[in-house]
């Protein structure tokens, strides 16, 4: 039996993300996004139950300040402890661990597209998820590319761009982002 796109999408594997159960999921998402984006500060119970509802997980203890963007939320996981600033932007895909630090304006990217020419113009995609270790802290501003594994207490500078996978307890910063030194 042949996979629906939505289990393609939960596997990794190339979809088309333009079928109707997946912009049905995508516009569930975006409600949802709304309605946080738009909570009042004062509403921490609400904005922690609208995260709850769109995302895969959402570790107790843990902080995701406004706006935030993403695809469809359930396959984001963010562990306990962990704070993301303002204006994020997490593609679908992610794990963000405990006890991480994510300052404002990060975008953690996971969807990607396939080389060859008529695979990338048919419209298929899939996700190269990323994995953020505990402890961790995203600089403002930076990307992190589809498939990339943050290290434990890695910190990654600001404005970095994350295309390798830095090794744990280092600071990693640039355009490509290396390793500037270790703890």
């Amino acid at each position: 039996m042949e996979r629906s796109q939505k289990e393609r999408v939960l596997a990794g594997e190339l979809h088309m993300a333009n079928n109707s159960e997946l912009a049905s999921d995508h516009l569930r998402a975006h409600d949802l996004l709304a309605r946080f984006n738009a909570t009042q500060a004062t509403k921490e119970a609400e904005r922690r139950e609208l995260l709850k509802q769109l995302l895969g997980s959402f570790g107790e203890g843990a902080v995701l300040r406004p706006t935030l963007r993403c695809d469809y939320g359930y396959n984001i996981s963010i562990g306990a402890h962990t704070f993301v600033n303002y204006d994020c932007v997490l593609l679908d895909c992610n794990t963000i661990g405990q006890e991480d630090q994510t300052a404002p304006g990060a975008h953690i990217y996971t969807a990607t597209h396939p080389l060859d020419a008529a695979t990338h113009q048919s419209g298929a995609e899939y996700a190269l998820p990323v994995r953020i270790a505990n402890g961790a802290w995203i600089g403002g501003g930076s990307i992190i590319c589809p498939g990339v594994i943050i290290g434990e207490n890695t910190v990654v500078g600001a404005s970095s761009v994350v295309a390798k996978d830095p090794s744990p307890d280092v600071l990693a910063a640039g355009h490509p982002a290396r390793m500037i030194r270790t703890y």
